[in-house]
This record gives structure tokens, C-alpha cells and sequence, in this order.
């Protein structure tokens, strides 16, 4: 029997806007950058790369490379990419 397996891509299951919310307030609750870095970058394929790029004013490997498990989005890249996403920033207290 031979078995073929393909790479999995959380992007095609973030079909709905809720799903998105649902996985980014899951990344941010890490408190991981690399891990919410890397979910920003989930949700910009599954929106489309290169209309986050067209809506951000940012160049398309640019946020590839910011928003990847390795790169290191600045304040400014990452409020633009939410921003886009029709998300903001906000903060709120820690559960004890």
C-alpha cells in the first residue's frame, strides 16, 4: 500500500472570518512572537498575499519574510496587517 501525503496548510481551513479571530486570539495568547508572527502570516495567505500587500503598502516578500516563524514583524508591519485584516491591536488583563 503506498500512502502519498502532502503538506498541510492551516491557511485553507481559516474559511471564515470567525475561524480567523478564533486562531488569532489563540497565537496572541502565547504571548509567542515567533508563534504570533507566524499566525499573521497563516492568516495573510489565506486572505491573500497579495492583496494584504497591496492593502498594507508593503512589498509581498517582505511580509512573507516578517510574517514567517523566523521573522520579526515591527510594531508598525504588524497594526498594518491587522489593520488590513479589518482587525486592531488591544490589550486586556492577564487571567490571574
Amino acid at each position: 500500500m503506498n500512502e502519498k501525503f502532502t503538506d498541510f496548510d492551516p491557511a485553507e481551513l481559516l474559511g471564515s472570518e470567525e475561524a480567523i479571530k478564533f486562531y488569532l486570539e489563540d497565537a496572541f495568547d502565547t504571548s509567542d512572537a515567533a508563534q504570533i508572527a507566524t499566525a499573521l502570516g497563516v492568516v495573510a495567505r489565506a486572505k491573500g498575499m497579495t492583496k494584504v500587500a497591496r492593502d498594507t503598502g508593503l512589498a509581498r516578500e517582505q511580509l512573507y519574510r516578517s510574517l514567517s516563524e523566523t521573522g520579526n514583524p515591527t510594531l508598525e508591519t504588524t497594526l498594518a496587517v491587522l489593520k488590513s485584516f479589518g482587525l486592531q491591536l488591544t490589550s486586556k488583563q492577564r487571567a490571574a
